[in-house]
């Protein structure tokens, strides 16, 4: 499966059955190359327009399952919210 493709899948928290958007980048190791984690911009909010705005940063290792048009997540959606560039 390609990066592109990820990107057009919804991303559904299964601890609050609640949308949490599409990602829309991805955080990855550099030195093995693998995928740490997905970056989901806040429904409501227009990261790529206004600047950095609110961010989910959902951990790769709490995806359940990746269907073909959803991908399922299970988190506790305050322990990965990132704001602007308090971090």
């Amino acid at each position: 499966m390609r990066l592109c493709e990820l990107r057009q899948k919804e991303i559904i928290n299964t601890c609050t059955c609640k949308s949490l958007g599409c990602p829309v980048d991805f955080e990855f190791d550099c030195k093995t190359g693998k995928i740490q984690s997905m970056i989901v911009p806040i429904p409501g909010k227009f990261c790529c327009f206004w600047g950095k705005e609110n961010e989910y940063i959902i951990p790769w290792n709490c995806i359940v399952q990746i269907g073909d048009d959803i991908i399922l997540v299970e988190l506790k959606e305050e322990h990965c919210c990132r704001k602007g560039h308090s971090f």
